[in-house]
């Protein structure tokens, strides 16, 4: 028995895990693809079970903006105000699309505003971003734009080739096979498992002085019985709410990461190693700690990859050559996903 799948089953046998599944596939071979506990207390977990995973969207909603980069539609260099001129405004008539993929655009929180809107108010949480004033000067600083990167994202793209973005990633993963989406179809709703809290859910996310402010707003966004509604699941919050399965995300990133496989060729050779390489470093101001960030991962000398607050995370291993994932209905802190990681690497 591999190592994380008796993780995976002590957790499930201890309530630890009331839900998920990890993926691991090494060229081309899947090595790990296992399944513990159920989708809603009842339902068996599947291979194909999707489940909400938070911030490893981002990688995703970034891949759909340079997708429009390598068509034509907008520049990497490009200011935003160019193809988006309301956001112009205050400061950020400067920054660039990289500036924004990079978590160095200075927006990585809606404005006090957004606390009395609805998290589907797509129109009005956009238009305060274009109004907002940075926190930092665009491309001075890092800070993870943990709620507000999928808007900015999805608003370039709009703007740029007048489709929303999570249609047009949902071609990007069609094409390529991938079981992960920016919006899950009224045909998939049925696959989708319900969330639960952990004991310690949310934490003090949204009570520390960091933290609160960039996801609290728009309110409701912790809350299960909010993100298992269809209303959520159906809707594009593009720098969380992809629901995905543990195959689908090992699969997009064993795509999406080598140098001679289809995303490489979907974005040409300079734009794919500008998505996998550093592009912003620094003391992130919202994590607090050093990170690089790539057009969309994190990446450090063994791996590039995204984790979410919940606990789901996919990665690829830079020295040993794999993509993994981790998925999980049971939110909470980080401790389950280290352990997965450890017990691949």
């Amino acid at each position: 028995m591999h190592p994380v799948v008796a993780l995976l089953e002590d957790w499930a046998g201890s309530g630890r895990e009331p839900g998920g599944a990890v993926c691991l596939i090494r060229e081309g071979r899947v090595e790990v693809d296992h399944c513990v506990g159920t989708a809603d207390g009842e339902r068996p977990w599947s291979p194909d079970t999707l489940v909400m995973t938070w911030s490893v969207a981002k990688p995703f909603a970034a891949l759909t903006v340079l997708e429009a980069v390598a068509a034509g539609a907008l520049g990497l260099d490009q200011r935003v105000a160019e193809v988006w001129p309301a956001y112009g405004v205050r400061g950020k008539e400067a920054t660039t699309v990289r500036q924004v993929l990079s978590h160095a655009a200075g927006l990585p929180s809606f404005p006090p505003a957004a606390a009395d809107l609805a998290f589907d108010d797509r129109v009005a949480l956009t238009r305060l971003l274009a109004e907002a004033e940075p926190a930092h000067v665009p491309g001075a600083a890092v800070a993870e734009h943990a709620i507000t990167y999928g808007h900015l994202c999805d608003a370039v793209v709009r703007a740029a080739t007048g489709e929303d973005l999570a249609d047009r990633f949902a071609r990007i993963a069609d094409a390529h096979g991938w079981d992960v989406h920016l919006r899950v179809s009224d045909a998939d709703l049925g696959r989708v498992a319900d969330v639960v809290a952990l004991p310690d859910w949310p934490g003090d996310y949204l009570t520390d002085p960091r933290w609160g402010p960039a996801l609290g707003r728009p309110p409701g966004l912790y809350d299960p019985a909010v993100l298992n509604s269809d209303r959520f699941r159906t809707t594009s919050f593009p720098a969380i709410a992809m629901h995905a399965s543990a195959r689908g995300l090992a699969r997009s990133y064993a795509d999406l990461v080598p140098s001679d496989g289809p995303v490489a060729a979907l974005l040409g050779p300079a734009l794919h190693a500008d998505y996998l390489t550093g592009q912003a470093h620094g003391r992130d101001l919202l994590l607090d700690r050093e990170v690089t960030w790539t057009l969309g991962f994190q990446r450090d000398d063994d791996d590039l990859g995204m984790g979410g607050a919940g606990g789901c995370v996919a990665w690829w291993s830079l020295r040993d050559e794999y993509a993994a994932a981790y998925v999980t209905r049971g939110m909470g802190d980080q401790d389950r996903s280290e352990a997965i990681w450890e017990a691949l690497d």
